[in-house]
Protein backbone atom coordinates (compact mmCIF):
# COMPACT_ATOMS: atom_id res chain seq x y z
CA UNK A 1 0.00 0.00 0.00
CA UNK A 2 1.61 3.15 -1.41
CA UNK A 3 1.63 6.30 1.49
CA UNK A 4 -1.02 8.39 0.19
CA UNK A 5 -3.63 5.26 0.05
CA UNK A 6 -2.55 4.55 3.77
CA UNK A 7 -3.22 8.04 4.54
CA UNK A 8 -6.66 8.18 3.29
CA UNK A 9 -7.54 5.39 4.90
CA UNK A 10 -6.22 6.21 8.20
CA UNK A 11 -8.07 9.77 7.85
CA UNK A 12 -11.47 7.80 7.77
CA UNK A 13 -10.92 6.15 11.15
CA UNK A 14 -9.13 9.22 12.84
CA UNK A 15 -12.46 11.04 11.48
CA UNK A 16 -14.96 8.30 13.17
CA UNK A 17 -12.63 8.58 16.62
CA UNK A 18 -12.80 12.36 16.50
CA UNK A 19 -16.66 12.30 16.20
CA UNK A 20 -17.68 9.48 18.52
CA UNK A 21 -15.10 8.47 20.75
CA UNK A 22 -15.07 10.02 24.17
CA UNK A 23 -11.92 9.03 25.83
CA UNK A 24 -9.50 11.19 23.41
CA UNK A 25 -11.27 14.34 26.03
CA UNK A 26 -8.96 12.80 28.87
CA UNK A 27 -7.86 15.86 31.06
CA UNK A 28 -4.58 15.18 31.07
CA UNK A 29 -1.59 14.78 28.59
CA UNK A 30 0.12 11.47 29.89
CA UNK A 31 -3.49 10.33 30.39
CA UNK A 32 -4.64 10.54 26.59
CA UNK A 33 -1.71 9.16 25.23
CA UNK A 34 -1.47 6.52 27.31
CA UNK A 35 -5.37 5.50 26.41
CA UNK A 36 -3.88 6.16 22.31
CA UNK A 37 -1.32 3.68 22.74
CA UNK A 38 -3.34 0.87 24.55
CA UNK A 39 -7.03 1.55 23.05
CA UNK A 40 -4.93 2.00 19.53
CA UNK A 41 -2.74 -1.23 20.18
CA UNK A 42 -5.96 -3.43 20.73
CA UNK A 43 -7.77 -2.39 17.85
CA UNK A 44 -4.75 -2.67 15.79
CA UNK A 45 -4.23 -6.45 17.66
CA UNK A 46 -7.95 -7.04 17.31
CA UNK A 47 -8.23 -6.29 13.79
CA UNK A 48 -5.25 -8.48 12.66
CA UNK A 49 -6.79 -11.31 14.69
CA UNK A 50 -4.57 -11.56 17.75
CA UNK A 51 -5.59 -11.56 21.41
CA UNK A 52 -5.88 -8.64 22.67
CA UNK A 53 -6.82 -8.80 25.99
CA UNK A 54 -3.24 -9.66 27.68
CA UNK A 55 -4.32 -8.85 31.66
CA UNK A 56 -7.13 -9.88 33.66
CA UNK A 57 -7.44 -6.36 35.51
CA UNK A 58 -9.88 -3.86 34.86
CA UNK A 59 -7.39 -1.33 33.09
CA UNK A 60 -6.67 -4.31 30.71
CA UNK A 61 -9.98 -4.95 30.20
CA UNK A 62 -11.56 -1.01 30.05
CA UNK A 63 -9.17 -0.46 27.08
CA UNK A 64 -10.40 -4.33 25.40
CA UNK A 65 -14.16 -3.09 25.64
CA UNK A 66 -12.91 0.47 23.82
CA UNK A 67 -10.89 -1.11 21.27
CA UNK A 68 -13.90 -3.95 20.48
CA UNK A 69 -16.19 -1.08 20.36
CA UNK A 70 -14.20 0.57 17.68
CA UNK A 71 -13.65 -2.29 15.64
CA UNK A 72 -17.21 -3.44 15.24
CA UNK A 73 -17.87 0.30 14.10
CA UNK A 74 -14.86 0.62 12.13
CA UNK A 75 -15.55 -2.92 9.61
CA UNK A 76 -19.44 -1.54 9.95
CA UNK A 77 -18.26 1.77 8.59
CA UNK A 78 -15.09 0.99 6.85
CA UNK A 79 -15.58 -2.36 4.61
CA UNK A 80 -12.38 -2.29 2.77
CA UNK A 81 -10.60 -3.45 6.38
CA UNK A 82 -12.06 -6.65 5.57
CA UNK A 83 -9.71 -7.03 2.84
CA UNK A 84 -6.63 -4.85 4.06
CA UNK A 85 -3.80 -7.38 5.02
CA UNK A 86 -2.46 -7.44 8.49
CA UNK A 87 0.85 -5.77 7.32
CA UNK A 88 -1.56 -2.81 5.53
CA UNK A 89 -3.49 -2.31 9.11
CA UNK A 90 -0.75 -2.15 11.17
CA UNK A 91 0.73 0.71 8.77
CA UNK A 92 -2.63 2.57 8.87
CA UNK A 93 -3.00 2.17 12.54
CA UNK A 94 0.60 3.26 13.28
CA UNK A 95 -0.86 6.27 11.05
CA UNK A 96 -3.46 6.85 12.92
CA UNK A 97 -1.33 6.56 16.45
CA UNK A 98 0.59 9.74 15.44
CA UNK A 99 -1.74 11.30 13.99
CA UNK A 100 -4.08 11.03 17.35
CA UNK A 101 -0.81 11.68 19.40
CA UNK A 102 -0.28 14.96 17.46
CA UNK A 103 -4.07 15.68 17.30
CA UNK A 104 -4.82 15.43 21.36
CA UNK A 105 -1.55 16.11 22.90
CA UNK A 106 1.27 17.69 21.19
CA UNK A 107 -0.41 19.75 18.64
CA UNK A 108 -3.31 21.19 21.11
CA UNK A 109 -3.76 24.47 21.99
CA UNK A 110 -4.61 23.43 25.85
CA UNK A 111 -1.28 24.14 28.10
CA UNK A 112 -3.05 22.35 30.56
CA UNK A 113 -2.35 18.82 28.64
CA UNK A 114 1.64 19.40 28.22
CA UNK A 115 1.71 20.71 32.81
CA UNK A 116 3.95 18.11 34.30
CA UNK A 117 2.72 18.72 38.03
CA UNK A 118 -1.08 18.12 36.19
Amino acid sequence: MDKKTAEEKMSQLEWYITKHCLWQYNSRGWDREIQNERILTKTRQLLCGENALEDNNYADRYYWSEAATLVEAFKRYFPWLEKTSKEEITEIMNLLKEKMDYMMIKGSLNSELIKPQY
